[in-house]
C-alpha cells in the first residue's frame, strides 16, 4: 500500500456539500427524528442474531440428519452476513445508537463474525471511505496478484479468466479474516500508527486479538466438537460453508459499490492532491443498486445506497431510502453524477464484466 498523503480539493465553488448537509440536516430536524437507529434496527437486530445464532443452537441440542444440519449452516451463513451488514457496520460507524456504549456493543458483533474492531475501523472507516476507490490507499481494491480490480494495478496472464474464478474466492472473505487477514492487517497498521480516533495501545490489541481467537475457534470448533457426536470432518465443513456463504454474499454486496466500469478509480497528482473535493469524490466512485427493492433494501442494511453511505456514513442506513431523494435532487441540481442500477441483477452482470475488461491485456488495447 502508498504511503503518501494525499489531500481533496477545497474548491468547490459550487457548495455542494454545504448545500445538500443543510438539506439533509434540516429533514432529520423538520421530522424530529435522529439520525441514528430507531425501533426497525433493533428489531432486525433481534431477527439477524436469531437467523445466525438458532440453528447453531439447534445442532447443539437436537440429533439432526446430515442434511438438516447442511441447510443449518447455510441459514447461518446468510445470518452472519446480515449481522454484519446491519448490526455490526452501523455500531462500528457510530449510527446504531446516540449511545456509545451500545454503538460499542453492536460494532464488537464483529468478534463472532472472526473480525477485529481494530483493523475493521482502519481497513473500513479511515482507508476505504477516506481514500475511495484511489489505487494504492484503499484497501479494498488490494487482492494481491489473484484478481485486478483496477487499470492501475498490475496485469498477469491469469487475471484473463478472473471473471469465471472470482466468485469462488469471494466466499473466502471472512474465513480470511479469521485464518490470516486480522494477523497481518494488525501488524501492518500498528506498524503504520493508524487508527481511528486515539491510537491504541499495541499490546493491548495484541492480546485482544489472540484472545478474541480463542474464544471465536472454541465456540464455533471446539464446543460442537465436545458436546455433540458430530465428527470432526463435519463440524469443519459446516464450519467453512457458513463462512462461505456469508463471505460470497458480503464481497458481491460490496463489490457492486465501487468494483464497477462506471466508479471511477482516480489517482492523485504528484503532490497528493486529488482533483475533486471529498464529497465529489464519493459521487464519482460510488454506486446504487436495487434501491427499489424491499427486500434488497433490508437485508443488505442499506449497502446497496452507497452514495447515501459514504456522503454521511454515520447516519444510520434505516434513513438511507428518504434521504436519498435529497441526495439525488441535490447531485443533480449541481450536474453532478449521480450513479445507480435499477436492479440488482443488473448490478452484478455489469460487476462481473467489469472483470472480464479488467482481465483482458492492457498491452493489447493500448
Amino acid at each position: 500500500m502508498t504511503q503518501q498523503a494525499l489531500s481533496f480539493s477545497r474548491n468547490d465553488s459550487a457548495k455542494f456539500f454545504r448545500t445538500l448537509n443543510k438539506r439533509v440536516n434540516d429533514y432529520f430536524k423538520d421530522n424530529n427524528i435522529k439520525r441514528t437507529g430507531n425501533w426497525q434496527l433493533w428489531i432486525k437486530t433481534v431477527v439477524m442474531f436469531s437467523l445466525f445464532l438458532t440453528p447453531y443452537f439447534l445442532i447443539l441440542t437436537l440429533d439432526l440428519p446430515a442434511w438438516a444440519m447442511l441447510l443449518l449452516t447455510i441459514v447461518m451463513g446468510i445470518g452472519m452476513a446480515g449481522v454484519g451488514m446491519n448490526v455490526m457496520h452501523d455500531g462500528n460507524h457510530g449510527a446504531f445508537s446516540n449511545k456509545e456504549w451500545v454503538n460499542r456493543l453492536m460494532g464488537s458483533s464483529i468478534y463472532i463474525l472472526a473480525g477485529n474492531v481494530y483493523n475493521w475501523k482502519v481497513q473500513h472507516n479511515v482507508l476505504h471511505h477516506t481514500y475511495t476507490n484511489i489505487h494504492g490507499h484503499d484497501e479494498d481494491l488490494e487482492a494481491g496478484r489473484i484478481l485486478r480490480f483496477s487499470k492501475h494495478a498490475e496485469w498477469h496472464k491469469h487475471h484473463k479468466f478472473q471473471h469465471y474464478y472470482s466468485v469462488l474466492l469471494y466466499g473466502l472473505l471472512t474465513i480470511n479474516w479469521a485464518i490470516t487477514t486480522d494477523y497481518l492487517q494488525m501488524k501492518r497498521y500498528l506498524k503504520r500508527k493508524l487508527s481511528y480516533g486515539k491510537f491504541p495501545n499495541p499490546r493491548t490489541e495484541w492480546s485482544k486479538l489472540v484472545i478474541s481467537k480463542i474464544i471465536y475457534v472454541s465456540i464455533w470448533i471446539v464446543l460442537p466438537l465436545v458436546i455433540t457426536n458430530i465428527p470432526w470432518w463435519q463440524v469443519l465443513i459446516g464450519f467453512f460453508i457458513m463462512h462461505y456463504v456469508a463471505g460470497l454474499i458480503l464481497s458481491v454486496v460490496f463489490q457492486l459499490a465501487h468494483v464497477m466500469e462506471d466508479a471511477e478509480m482516480p489517482l492523485p497528482e504528484e503532490n497528493g492532491t486529488m482533483k475533486n473535493t471529498w464529497a465529489i469524490h464519493q459521487l464519482e466512485n460510488t454506486i446504487n443498486f436495487g434501491t427499489k427493492s424491499k427486500i434488497v433494501n433490508w437485508f443488505t442494511g442499506g449497502l446497496n445506497h452507497q452514495v447515501e453511505h459514504h456522503i454521511f456514513p454515520q447516519i444510520s442506513h434505516v434513513h438511507y431510502t428518504k434521504i436519498s431523494k435529497i441526495v439525488k435532487e441535490t447531485a443533480l441540481e449541481f450536474n453532478l453524477p449521480y450513479k445507480e442500477y435499477k436492479t440488482t441483477r443488473k448490478a452484478i452482470v455489469a460487476h462481473f464484466r467489469y472483470l472480464k475488461e479488467m482481465g483482458l491485456n492492457p498491452a493489447l488495447q493500448a
